[in-house]
């Protein structure tokens, strides 16, 4: 009997780390189980989310080249002298009379983000329609990038009696003699001097 006592208890301990193990391993399995399922859900959560556009970044260092070149359309300085001068060259060479009759000082703006300084000033211009078209493109697309005509009034300065009237309207259009009123602004990113 005595050799059957090693044995027995051995069996003995081997059922016990046999039992271990065994347990060790079901609760194993249980959280490999448990795991899985997580890995599962946020897998098919992950394919829930729509992919970024493959060109994200190149759309957003073109919208950032895009706004530096906006940004530098605006001066730093204008001159008011100068910004007059260019203005009444600009009359002479279309034929037309133009005088700055009111000016108001620099003043801070609020565009969106931004705060942009403004020059405005109204400017009688005379001469014929044609020639006051002419001035009026000349002057929104000339030198000052942001130079803009707020407002526009013009009034006809004298009517043709029936008997004088030009048989060819386009031509009586062209030579039709107007007074307008320009109202314009130009923005600038700093106040400058005069």
């Amino acid at each position: 009997m005595k050799s059957k006592l090693p044995i027995t208890i051995l069996i003995i301990i081997l059922a016990v780390v046999y039992y271990l193990f065994g347990m060790d391993y079901m609760n194993q399995r249980q959280e490999q189980a448990v795991l899985t399922s997580q890995i599962t859900e946020v897998t098919q959560t992950l394919s829930e989310i729509p992919e970024p556009p493959q060109s994200l970044e190149q759309r957003l260092e073109a919208a950032q080249a895009n706004l530096a070149v906006e940004q530098s359309v605006f001066p730093d300085q204008v001159n008011t002298t100068r910004v007059i001068d260019t203005i009444l060259r600009l009359a002479d060479e279309c034929e037309v009379k133009a005088i700055p009759l009111v000016t108001d000082p620099w003043s801070l703006e609020n565009i969106g983000e931004h705060s942009y300084y403004v020059f405005r000033l109204n400017v009688a211009v005379e001469g014929s329609f044609s020639q006051f078209i002419i001035f009026v493109s000349k002057l929104e697309n000339g030198e000052f990038d942001t130079l803009i005509v707020e407002n526009i009034s013009v009034t006809r300065l004298s009517q043709q009696s029936e008997e004088e009237s030009v048989e060819d309207e386009s031509v009586a259009e062209e030579i039709i003699p107007v007074m307008a009123s320009l109202d314009i602004a130009i923005y600038t990113q700093s106040l400058t001097s005069d």
